[in-house]
């Protein structure tokens, strides 16, 4: 017995509530997907070309500082090797 204002509801879905065959919930999901992937590009803010210059030399930069720091350790651990198990 249901109290009044309750409603009973089914745990299964009702038949047309899952939108039909197979191929057309995919393709219906498929929409879905790339409206929203559209949606999510709109809100990107893209770097003006000075921005993008800027960045590019950072990294640039980076990765050269970080080049000569793994030579340097690597050169200093070759001669250390050298020197303590000889040549």
């Amino acid at each position: 017995m249901t109290d009044v204002g309750q409603t009973r509801t089914s745990s299964t879905p009702e038949k047309g509530a899952e939108g039909g065959n197979p191929v057309t919930r995919g393709l219906r999901a498929l929409r879905l997907f790339v409206s929203q992937i559209l949606d999510e590009l709109s809100k990107v803010v893209r770097p003006t070309r000075a921005e993008l210059t800027q960045y590019t030399v950072v990294v640039i930069v980076f990765v050269a500082v970080m080049m000569a720091l793994v030579s340097g350790m690597d050169l200093g651990f070759s001669r250390l090797v050298d020197l303590v198990f000889g040549d």
